[in-house]
């Protein structure tokens, strides 16, 4: 009888450790990344002993998503096997839809911020210039360096407010875009809409403006533009906005963009490939569909805004007027003492290092309990 010779195993050698990569021999990041700023999240609330805590860090919309919203979600899942409609043909047409544009004027992605980067990729080379107000949100420094461009930063008025003629002023044949937030994170008032008309009238049609409205549904102020109206007036602007404020989708990570076609079609082209989910679709069309139930959240979020301007107001600080879901404290040297206090009494806040202080629009409670935290700390 024949056998069969086993194989032959050779036992494997020791692992030989590496000697360690010279200077000159490790790889070669990108000289930029040594001068990013990183992009600072909101804390999540810590436990404190018999209190609740309430994070007011990051803008999200206290509420859960509705129940048809969810449900959706919840049918959505049982297919994430399966890779998501690339061309988010389905949310695009009910955007058009909503917005009132064709769907060829419509590009989606993972958040506005998202699109943003998109839009830099697609407009920018290495040295052209993008513009845009400081403060404001503080990924736009972070989006303009990784496509090698250059920031222009134009600060703010005392008052929190974009000085649109400076911005105008800074436009050189380098620029390829300008960014105006409105309104602007993290200071909270909105450009009107005679300032924005004034704005373009300098800005040459080969630079593009990007009109960022990631709080648009919590704008009262009847002199803000129609960012729509404004688009189909100049072929040099675009509109970004975003599911992730007054529609509850934070976790989702989906926005829009409104442009001429030749634009949305850069933003599709630049797009990363199958980046918004399916589950985020299916989330942000049944949001759409139930935009009546979202309105009356974001009309009780505007008028806690409300009560907390005028309850802030009456105790003598002097804040920027806010159209979004937040306030601004301008601190500068103090804005550390005032996060510690809020801190200690269980609201996690975001500061910007000694800028100031951002708060969101919370809970009734998260609010009423600012009011006592800013009455305590006294008004600046």
């Amino acid at each position: 009888m024949s056998t069969v010779a086993e194989p032959s195993v050779t036992p494997p050698s020791e692992p030989q450790e590496e000697p360690p990569l010279s200077d000159t021999e490790e790889v070669r990041l990108r000289a930029a990344l040594a001068a990013l700023p990183a992009y600072v999240p909101g804390k999540p609330a810590a436990a404190l002993p018999g209190q609740v805590t309430y994070k007011v860090s990051s803008n999200e919309n206290p509420y859960a998503p509705l129940e048809s919203v969810q449900k959706v979600v919840a049918e959505s899942a049982a297919t994430i096997n399966r890779y998501p409609d690339m061309a988010v043909t389905a949310l695009t047409a009910r955007i058009a839809e909503a917005v009132g544009v064709s769907p060829e004027n419509v590009a989606t992605g993972t958040g506005s911020v998202g699109l943003l980067s998109h839009v830099v990729q697609a407009m920018c080379d290495a040295g052209d210039e993008v513009v845009y107000a400081w403060r404001s949100f503080e990924a736009y420094p972070i989006v303009v360096a990784v496509a090698g461009a250059v920031s222009v930063q134009v600060p703010l008025g005392p008052d929190g407010r974009h000085r649109l003629d400076a911005m105008a002023d800074a436009v050189t044949d380098r620029t390829k875009v300008v960014i105006v937030c409105t309104p602007n994170n993290p200071t909270g008032p909105s450009v009107t809409a005679a300032e924005l008309d004034a704005f373009l009238a300098r800005v040459p049609r080969t630079v593009l403006v990007v009109l960022d409205e990631a709080y648009l549904e919590f704008v009262t102020d009847d002199a803000a533009p129609d960012a729509v109206a404004v688009w189909r007036a100049h072929p040099n602007v675009m509109v970004l906005r975003t599911f992730s404020k007054a529609y509850g989708l934070a976790g989702l990570r989906v926005g829009y963009a409104v442009a001429h076609p030749r634009v949305a079609a850069a933003l599709r082209q630049t797009a990363t490939p199958f980046g918004v989910s399916s589950i985020a679709q299916a989330a942000a069309i049944a949001s759409l569909d139930a935009y009546g139930e979202l309105r009356e959240r974001v009309t009780a979020l505007v008028a806690e805004r409300e009560r907390v301007s005028a309850g802030l107001a009456e105790q003598g600080w002097r804040l920027p007027a806010s159209q979004a879901n937040f306030v601004w404290f301008p601190l500068g040297a103090e804005s550390a003492a005032f996060a510690a206090a809020c801190d200690a009494a269980g609201l996690v806040v975001r500061r910007y290092g000694d800028d100031g202080v951002r708060v969101t629009i919370a809970e009734p409670e998260a609010n009423t309990r600012l009011l006592e935290v800013a009455r305590s700390f006294g008004p600046r």
